[in-house]
């Protein structure tokens, strides 16, 4: 699995970023939550709150979006946003 990230400030991306998870002995869900914190480390962001929407729009979409308020901590773009893309 590859999770693709961009962080969007104004509707520009100011960071791109990517993670991976080949591990075949994982689970789907081990493999999202795995990439989804290295992509975090990766773009030195926080950890966002997944909530009921970002499962629908992944799961349709292949992809959602995180916008500061699914944040703890202030964060300082507008926009995280994820591509889900490789096989699973």
């Amino acid at each position: 699995m590859t999770l693709k990230g961009k962080l969007i400030i104004d509707g520009k991306i100011v960071r791109e970023g990517a993670s991976y998870d080949n591990d075949s002995t994982h689970s789907f869900r081990d493999k999202l939550e795995n990439c989804l914190v290295g992509l975090c480390a990766d773009l030195e962001i926080p950890v966002p709150l997944w909530l009921k929407k970002n499962t629908r729009e992944l799961a349709v979409f292949r992809k959602t979006f995180f916008s500061s308020e699914q944040f703890i901590e202030k964060v300082w773009f507008d926009k995280f946003e994820i591509i889900l893309s490789g096989g699973e």
